[in-house]
């Protein structure tokens, strides 16, 4: 039997009064349950969710608020969830309710390119030196959980391997559009430290791990949000929160939108050593924002499978980093030898006790306008109730000051397994 009209009539519910609806459903289920006993059951649940005309009104015989608020909330999702779809493309299930069981796996590189006192780190006579320098946190294992109705719901995960730290996601996709917000905060003490320059003919090129006394502390925030201009048969939600299934391949050119801000902060008396290699900064913010078009396809090779491909080139028009400087006196306790092998031969950190940094004042600017490159792809496969999913999405942002300048690398892979409800 089609369940569909009993998800018709609880999407109208709104519309009829509460004593008529309750006494239907009673009628409902005992007809049901005369043939089909499991449907009779299904109807008594059905029956549970509706308040009944006593709860459901106020002492003065009037539906309470926050009843037709959920009500209204409810209908609403359920609508935009299957306006204007084609189902010959796209099915929306009937069960609305998406929980789903993940695992992260995510990094981020941060490059900054300068000019820096080579007669500190090389000895005399090397003067202004070009000096690049890139941090790669450690590739972080997470798991969470994600739940969602109909495209709309959040997630939290908490690391089990590498960097120390959280992140919550935030989701709203419907037919034609959606938003999406990424909040990671970490800690690491082991980034990778890669430094390279050319110094009087000389090429230097780096690459070491090293374990800093005071951790890194980092702060992202990512929000992005989308337009389909052929999403009557093409769904992003179907490739990335399963409220929907995919039936026929499908794609669509999209406009978007994003929002990006990193805080890294390393400013410790005992990281001076480590400051100072970075050109005295010690704490680095960013903010950027601009708009994009692209492309994303789903391909359905076969009933249930799903591939999906998107990508968007960004063109910033809002870049503004702050890079905040610190003196400290290492120079006074550390030649340029001891200074190269302090991580090294120093692990005691005894005389990292001795560091104490002052801050030296802020450099902000906007910076020019740059174009950075947004790009995900999924798998998934559906069967019944249940569905498996692999996602991965690499995000590229730019920056460029006086002094400095460099790129930042995000990404991350999700595999995950969900149901629906």
């Amino acid at each position: 039997m089609n369940l569909y009209p009993l998800y018709q009539l609880d999407v109208k519910i709104h519309s009829l009064g509460k004593t008529q609806i309750y006494l239907a459903f009673l009628r409902l289920n005992r007809i049901l349950h005369q043939r089909y006993t499991a449907i009779g059951m299904l109807s008594a649940a059905l029956l549970m969710l509706i308040p009944s005309p006593v709860s459901a009104k106020g002492g003065n015989g009037k539906k309470s608020g926050i009843v037709k608020l959920v009500y209204g909330l409810k209908n609403l999702i359920d609508t935009m969830a299957v306006s204007g779809l084609d189902p010959e493309y796209i099915y929306a299930p009937e069960r609305p309710w998406q929980i789903i069981a993940k695992s992260n796996v995510n990094q981020s590189i941060l490059k900054m390119k300068s000019t820096v006192n080579g007669d500190l780190i090389f000895g005399e006579g090397m003067g202004e030196t070009l000096w690049e320098s890139r941090i790669k946190t450690e590739a972080a294992v997470y798991v969470g959980l994600w739940a969602g109705y109909r495209g709309y719901g959040l997630g939290y995960y908490k690391n089990v391997r590498g960097d120390k730290g959280s992140y919550l996601t935030l989701g709203a996709t419907g037919g034609r559009y959606g938003v999406n917000v990424r909040i990671h905060n970490f800690e690491t003490k082991k980034p990778l430290i890669h430094f390279k320059g050319d110094y009087d003919g000389i090429p230097i090129d780096v690459e070491d791990e090293v374990e800093l006394f005071e951790p890194i502390s980092v702060h992202t925030v990512i929000a992005d949000g989308y337009y389909l201009f052929n999403g009557k048969r093409f769904s992003y939600s179907a490739a990335y929160d399963q409220a929907v299934v995919q039936r026929r391949s499908a794609g669509s050119l999209m406009a978007g939108a994003m929002f990006y801000h990193i805080s890294i902060d390393y400013a410790k008396d005992r990281n001076a050593g480590f400051i100072n290699l970075m050109n005295d900064i010690g704490r680095f913010k960013q903010w950027l924002g601009g708009v994009g078009v692209g492309y994303a396809y789903n391909f359905v090779p076969a009933k249930g499978l799903l591939i999906n491909a998107m990508a968007m080139p960004v063109l910033v028009f809002y870049n503004r980093s702050t890079a905040y400087m610190y003196d400290s006196n290492v120079n006074k306790l550390l030649n340029p030898e001891d200074f190269m092998n302090e991580y090294e031969e120093n692990e005691t950190g005894e005389l990292a006790d001795k560091f104490k940094i002052t801050p030296n004042g802020k450099s902000s600017k906007n910076n020019n306008v740059t174009v950075n490159y947004n790009a995900r792809m999924s798998i998934v496969y559906n069967w019944k109730r249940f569905f498996v999913n692999a996602t991965g999405q690499f995000n590229h942002f730019r920056y460029k000051k006086d002094r400095y300048n460099g790129w930042l690398n995000d990404w991350f892979v999700n595999v995950s397994l969900g149901i629906r409800l």
